[in-house]
């Protein structure tokens, strides 16, 4: 598929006509990864907002006992390191290569320039960082409140609605998800991670099939919230 065709599926350029987003299509740069490549670190000085194309993202920071922290994961068609847009600052987290991926840069000299003679990118931008907000919001609360075992129902149902595929056994988890992943998630160990999903698997409530966790039973599920 063509850029500009790519783009007009995307929420942060679907109020532009096609005059301007072929504007948008001649600055994009494309790249190619594979799986477990890292795309920037945290820390590094933000130079370009990105979307995807194919593929999948996992964006994550690292804790102060060096310990990973999932945030979120980043779809086709979705755009991410759009914070750096706003000022001269650094990435603030870790985009990592799930799925081997195809990826759309726009530097931002050349996204600044676009937005400012098409506001209404600016605001596009601004939902996209208020709704990562809600969700890092709701992250934080969760993992203030809740304890490990409901932070776990909570992660799982979240993704299913976000990444989930519905399949004749149910809500199957479009991602390859290690007991290491959801503990990075929750903000857990791997043992404990692994002895919740256990216990998920023997109220039958999920399924795991080589990573993939497909939700059997979602009202079991939600009854650990």
């Amino acid at each position: 598929m063509k850029n500009i065709e790519f783009l007009k599926k995307i929420p942060l350029f679907i109020h532009l006509d096609d005059e301007q987003l072929a504007e948008v299509e001649k600055v994009i740069l494309e790249r190619n990864y594979q799986k477990g490549r890292i795309i920037f670190m945290e820390n590094e000085p933000g130079e370009a907002v990105f979307f995807v194309k194919a593929g999948r993202i996992k964006i994550s920071k690292q804790t102060s006992d060096g310990r990973e922290h999932i945030l979120h994961f980043i779809n086709p068609g979705e755009v991410f390191a759009e914070v750096v847009m706003f000022g001269d600052g650094t990435y603030p987290a870790t985009a990592e290569v799930v799925d081997d991926c195809t990826i759309g840069m726009v530097r931002n000299v050349d996204m600044e320039r676009i937005i400012g003679s098409n506001p209404g990118l600016a605001l596009g931008l601004l939902k996209i960082m208020a709704r990562r907000l809600r969700i890092s919001q709701q992250q934080l609360i969760e993992l203030a409140l809740l304890d490990t075992t409901r932070r776990a129902a909570s992660m799982l149902l979240f993704l299913a609605g976000e990444q989930g595929i519905n399949t004749e056994k149910g809500i199957e988890i479009d991602i390859s998800l290690t007991n290491q992943d959801l503990a990075n998630l929750i903000g857990t160990s791997r043992e404990t991670a692994n002895r919740i999903l256990n216990d998920f698997k023997r109220q039958k409530a999920v399924s795991v099939n080589k990573g993939r966790v497909t939700i059997l039973d979602r009202y079991k599920l939600k009854s650990w919230l």
